[in-house]
């Protein structure tokens, strides 16, 4: 990549991946900055429908975001307030699963701490939204950058103006050339591999099992998590009678529950999910996903950002992981949009690692409390059986800490970025 084509396209930032981070980072500031300020998203699955068969608890703080940036009222009658929520910890064989602790589900009197929104019809409001504010939309995967020092050919770009940038190189041999580049593209990112930043973390024995489960019931818009010895089996309001199931199992019994008949998927699914909403079946695809704990050891590189997934997986027992991504959205935004008005250059050092200290210290405590909590809860053991459930009952009897559990799993707690506080940038 040492010579650049002289029709070369110039953004001020390129967005590597559109999923749910990527296309809500882009909207964010392309609406904060419009006018001539050129921001693209590039990933070889935009354009088709989405396959994502999972759904998301989208916290209050990120509900605030999406509705800022003008996409929660295409899928606000879609998404289920999570009105309340209850924990249970049992045997798999146990006729009884007492609660331990229980969870109002409002942050703020009338405003939920969580919505069930399923992924698929919210990527598919995301990508219209991208397009409305005027998002370049780029349907290939990015295959290679390289940093360069000197300015970049003048193009059709408005604003051509020197400064140091990093050239991209698109699957189909197009080149852009960015004043940053952010990583949005996943657990795997190839732009955090070849920008040379490498991870922490290890795999767990454990896979995540998801599905969509009708049942005779209503479920009154109340969540569930049962902690068994294999891990959380978890019950997701979705509107209608139905919900979202995360069943986390060791990766070879996932496998072998995976393969089972329709009828014997159904026997191990009910002996989980009980017959309290009455009689349930499984309507949507079931899938499988590898868990485990990874965190990038930098956030920022020269000239590149890593959001979501490219920076952070962890494990799902707290339901964090979509919202930790959007974050991190919020506070690079805002990070962009204050160098942005200021004259300042987006990829700078000095930006770049304002967000990182923003995100970072919170992203590793984040995944040493899901890491510690998985921990605690998988196992056999009788002795912190009784301990964890000594604790749960001590924190059901105390309504202030219970409140600010829920304002922290909200994502209201700490420096909370303005998108998440639902302010205009």
């Amino acid at each position: 990549m040492a010579s650049m084509p002289q029709n070369v396209k110039r953004v001020d930032v390129l967005i590597g991946g559109a999923g749910l981070a990527g296309l809500a980072l882009a909207i964010a500031l392309r609406q904060a900055l419009g006018g001539p300020y050129a921001v693209a998203v590039a990933d070889p699955a935009l354009g088709r429908a989405s396959s994502d068969v999972r759904a998301s608890a989208i916290v209050a703080a990120a509900r605030r975001l999406f509705e800022t940036i003008g996409v929660w009222d295409a899928v606000a009658g879609e998404a289920q307030p999570i009105v309340d929520m209850r924990i249970t910890d049992s045997r798999l064989g146990d006729a009884m699963r007492p609660v331990f602790l229980t969870f109002d589900g409002d942050v703020e009197p009338g405003e939920p701490f969580a919505h069930m929104v399923e992924n698929a019809p919210l990527l598919a409001s995301l990508a219209a939204r991208a397009r409305e504010v005027g998002v370049e939309i780029l349907p290939h995967a990015i295959v290679g950058h390289e940093i360069s020092r000197s300015p970049p050919p003048e193009s059709e770009a408005e604003h051509a103006r020197p400064s140091h940038h990093v050239d991209v190189k698109l699957a189909d041999g197009g080149m852009i050339a960015a004043r940053l580049l952010v990583a949005a593209d996943g657990a795997r990112s190839g732009i955090r591999r070849r920008a040379g930043i490498p991870t922490r973390g290890w795999d767990y024995p454990q896979s995540s099992i998801v599905t969509t489960v009708e049942h005779e019931r209503d479920h009154g818009g109340r969540a569930e998590e049962h902690f068994l010895p294999a891990g959380p089996f978890a019950i997701l309001p979705l509107k209608g009678r139905r919900s979202s199931i995360v069943w986390t199992e060791a990766t070879a019994e996932a496998e072998r529950i995976l393969a089972l008949p329709d009828d014997g998927f159904h026997a191990e699914l009910e002996r989980r999910f009980g017959l309290h909403l009455g009689e349930i079946a499984a309507v949507g695809p079931r899938r499988a996903f590898p868990l485990g704990l990874s965190v990038a050891r930098a956030f920022v590189a020269e000239r590149i950002a890593l959001v979501g997934d490219a920076a952070h997986v962890i494990h799902p027992i707290a339901g964090q992981g979509l919202n930790m991504g959007l974050k991190d959205v919020a506070a690079l935004a805002e990070v962009i949009v204050d160098a942005a008005r200021l004259g300042l250059d987006p990829g700078s050092e000095a930006a770049l690692e304002r967000y990182q200290r923003w995100r970072r210290f919170d992203t590793m405590a984040m995944g040493v409390a899901t890491d510690g909590l998985n921990r605690l809860f998988s196992n056999q053991s009788e002795v912190l059986r009784a301990v964890r459930d000594v604790g749960m009952g001590l924190v059901d009897r105390l309504p202030a800490l219970k409140r600010l559990f829920i304002r922290e799993a909200a994502g209201l707690v700490g420096e909370v970025p303005k998108l998440l506080k639902g302010e205009a940038l």
